[in-house]
């Protein structure tokens, strides 16, 4: 039995802090720059249409002010949520195509509307670069809702954010997996305070993306299901530097597909979203369609003949340049050493089209940009690096980008 899978695309900018005092961040664009690369038709997905986003305008926001676009986010967070419910609803797979990492607040907002219907809870897989756990606990001030998602959908923070339809938090402390931060991120040690389990590259790469996919699973077996959330800055950049805040020491794209497949191979897997990447970093879209290389091939498991549907457990017992972040604090880092010579392996040519239908999706203001497609016949990557080796990347430091 097919798993049929329905794409949604969230192409918001609003978690983010303008690149320049005159610029807009592109994440919006990704969306269009992924369907353009033959996402929907490789997958034989469902057209579930675009939630488009509200004007971004940072306006005369100061730090100190709160998150920034706080009521446009509360508001595009709810309609989201309701779209992802509709699509579960009809016994289809979400893929959520961000947009930047704010999009999780709609993804939790409506995994917790499902937990509360199911009488259980619902478990969230945060693969990240960053812990995203900034919040008014332990920093200065707060701002850039994707350098802070993780911490509002564990109910840290606004309430306008953090308590949308008094619902707080959306994901348990005990119900969170966080994997693919950096070693030396600079809240490891909150989440470690907060119990949030966790599991930086360095482990990641020991213990093998496979092996990680299935611990992960394990440590929310008494959840009645699980969210993945997945920013592709969670990948190194000297291979993905299309990225708000890119940040040495990633995974390689062979490990993010191992770890996607892993980890949507169950029928616990709700959905998954996917955020961060910059198609204006990516002028020649060579990074988007090593992306749609990634996801189609990690997301075989769901579409694949003989899938199963979602089943949802009871509930368990209580238990480019280098560049400035616009989201993360961070400054200026090192591109990272090229990436290792690694093996090829054609992907073959894609889906026929006549897999994909159109949802229509209803009106709302702003929009995104479409990129130019590529055909089939794309080399992609499939070595992993060793586990003792070294991170791709070198570390670098880190200071307070957010001002």
């Amino acid at each position: 039995m097919m798993r049929r899978i329905a794409v949604l695309d969230a192409p918001t900018n609003l978690g983010l802090r303008p690149p320049t005092a005159s610029s807009v961040p592109g994440c919006g664009k990704a969306p269009g720059a992924l369907r353009d690369h033959g996402l929907l038709a490789r997958l034989r997905a469902r057209d579930a249409g675009c939630l488009t986003s509200p004007r971004y305008d940072p306006g005369d926001w100061r730090p100190g002010d709160g998150v920034c676009h706080a009521p446009e986010i509360s508001a595009y967070s709810v309609a989201l949520a309701d779209r992802i419910g509709a699509i579960i609803d009809r016994g289809e797979f979400p893929l959520v195509l961000g947009g930047d990492c704010s999009v999780l607040l709609g993804s939790a907002l409506a995994m917790h509307r499902l937990g509360e219907a199911v009488g259980g809870r619902i478990g969230l897989v945060f693969v990240d670069g960053h812990s995203d756990f900034r919040h008014p606990g332990n920093a200065s001030y707060v701002g850039a809702a994707a350098g802070e998602d993780l911490a509002l959908v564990t109910g840290r923070g606004q309430p306008d954010l953090a308590a949308i339809e008094g619902r707080r938090p959306y994901f348990r402390d005990v119900d969170v997996v966080v994997l693919g931060i950096r070693a030396q991120d600079e809240y490891r040690l909150d989440l470690q305070a907060a119990g949030i389990t966790t599991r930086p590259v360095p482990a990641l790469r020991a213990e093998g993306a496979a092996r990680t996919a299935q611990w992960a699973h394990e440590q929310l077996v008494d959840c009645a299901g699980y969210w993945v959330h997945i920013d592709v800055d969670v990948l190194d950049p000297a291979v993905m530097p299309a990225v708000d805040a890119p940040d040495p020491g990633g995974i390689a794209f062979a490990e993010l597909e191992i770890l996607l497949a892993g980890l949507v191979d169950t029928p616990h897997c709700l959905g998954v979203e996917l955020t961060v990447f910059d198609p204006d970093y990516d002028p020649d879209g060579a990074y988007a369609a090593e992306i749609v290389n990634t996801v189609v091939a990690g997301l075989a498991p769901v579409a694949a003949p003989g899938a199963v549907p979602p089943r949802l457990l009871p509930a368990g017992p209580v238990a480019p340049a280098p560049r400035a972040g616009t989201s993360h604090p961070a400054e200026r880092v090192a591109a990272g050493v090229p990436a290792p010579a690694v093996a090829t392996d054609p992907i073959g040519p894609p889906a026929a089209p006549e897999g994909v239908e159109r949802d229509p999706a209803p009106e709302a203001p702003g929009g995104g940009e479409p990129r130019s497609a590529v055909g089939p016949g794309l080399l992609r990557r499939v070595a992993v690096p060793d586990a003792d080796a070294a991170p791709i990347g070198e570390a670098s430091a880190v200071g307070d980008g957010t001002d």
